[in-house]
């Protein structure tokens, strides 16, 4: 019987869920896709439990969730910040890293640094952390990066990208989110000859740099694969180019024209084809030759399709779902760019500009997480948007064309999301009770 019962134990054991980490932006595999399971179908009356919050300073950047630690960054200054879209002001104050206990939100180690910001919207850092295995590397809106060791905070390198590379910071900072491949951190630097750069992931020494754009952009860089080869996308201001990602020798590229500098999406891959847009309704539709890594244009300047400004868009097959500039959520069919349907009810209001919901796939639902601070349960499918649940979680802490919004990432991990604003970070629980 004690046989049996241990043999009980074990197999329980082999087939619990396992908890998953959200270590970077957009989650394990950079998709937006939280493969957890056992999670609420519906919200529970009185709406989810808050297990734990914990105060923090202003920032954009989404939290990271790995190991049992949370690392979240933030700004912390005296002055108000919230000063209108397109204007640069000076203003001093701290960034912040900071490692959270993932169960109780108790700060474990923090690190902080004197940051002058000269970006609008200065609230604070933009881009979510990245942890790999006993490292985690952060990017400050002032182009300040930093690798530490996650279980001592200690700096393992840092190096300020403006400085060395001579660049100027982005109107609106530095906020395209490095990407870690192989022993390598892929990040958008700026600069002579150095829009982007590759840098050893343990030392920060450089191991390549491409590229010369009149501005760095903010699309943070992608790698894929096709015809045969690996190929890092990067898209910048005056072009999309595919190159190297050994050697960062270029590939292949097509012009693009972005108004303001704005190009914050991450390219969008759907087989064949590749998918750009931004600001003022610039996008183009790219083909990818199949023999040798080559492409060529498809169409340009499409009208009424989705053309992102603070959301990354999220494909299904040959439908891509997203939030336009104009604040209105839609779906469109991919290579040709029709309009299959548009829609308000997200957001509970009219369109408004920039208007945004961070979508990410669980199964076969999707959550959104809107600039109100609420949290939807939804299905989406060519046919429209369908609402399940919503419930608000935490409050907008910054304002941004007159009104109140909180535009920051969640982090999704061990059946919980991880979700900040200006004043607090907060853990809700998302665990089906069933």
């Amino acid at each position: 019987m004690v046989i049996r019962a241990l043999m009980l134990l074990v197999a329980a054991a082999q087939t619990a869920v396992v908890a998953d980490d959200w270590p970077q932006w957009m989650g394990p595999e950079r998709n937006n896709v939280w493969y957890e399971s056992g999670i609420v179908r519906k919200f529970p009356d009185g709406g989810p439990k808050i297990l734990w919050r914990t105060p923090i300073a202003g920032g954009f950047a989404g939290p990271a969730v790995a190991d049992g630690k949370v690392f979240v960054t933030d700004y912390v200054i005296d002055d108000n910040v919230r000063i209108a879209n397109f204007d640069r002001k000076e203003f001093t104050g701290t960034e912040r890293v900071l490692c959270l206990n993932e169960s109780t939100g108790n700060v474990l180690w923090k690190h902080e640094y004197a940051v002058r910001y000269t970006i609008s919207y200065p609230a604070g850092p933009r881009c979510t952390p990245s942890v790999d295995g006993n490292r985690i590397y952060t990017l400050g809106a002032e182009g300040d990066l930093f690798c530490f060791d996650t279980a001592t905070g200690d700096v393992v390198w840092q190096k300020n990208l403006r400085t060395e590379y001579g660049a100027k910071t982005p109107l609106w900072g530095y906020a395209a989110h490095p990407l870690i491949d192989g022993n390598k951190l892929l990040t958008l630097a700026g600069g002579p000859g150095s829009h982007a750069v590759a840098l050893n992931k343990m030392t920060g020494v450089e191991i390549w740099r491409t590229g010369t754009s009149p501005q760095q952009g903010y699309s943070p860089p992608a790698v894929i694969k096709h015809a045969g080869v690996r190929q890092l996308l990067l898209l910048r201001p005056d072009a999309v180019t595919s190159v190297d990602p050994e050697t960062g020798k270029e590939y292949w590229s097509v012009p693009y024209k972005a108004s303001s500098g704005s190009m914050i999406m991450s390219p969008v891959v759907a087989g064949e084809y590749v998918y750009v847009a931004g600001f003022n309704k610039q996008s183009v539709m790219i083909r990818m030759a199949s023999g040798k890594p080559s492409a060529t244009e498809v169409w340009r300047g499409k009208k009424d399709i989705i053309c992102p400004v603070n959301v990354q868009p999220f494909l299904v097959d040959d439908v891509l779902y997203g939030f336009d500039q104009k604040g209105v959520m839609r779906a469109i069919s991919i290579p040709d760019g029709e309009r299959l349907w548009e829609t308000t009810d997200v957001l509970g209001q009219r369109p408004a500009d920039s208007a945004t919901a961070f979508i990410v796939q669980n199964n076969d639902r999707f959550w959104l997480f809107n600039e109100l601070g609420e949290l939807i349960i939804a299905r989406l499918s060519r046919q429209g948007f369908e609402e399940i649940d919503r419930e608000k979680v935490i409050e907008p802490s910054n304002v941004a064309y007159g009104r109140d919004v909180v535009w920051s990432m969640p982090a999704f991990a061990s059946m919980h999301a991880y979700i900040r604003n200006d004043n607090e970070i907060i853990c809700v629980d998302l665990a089906d009770p069933q």
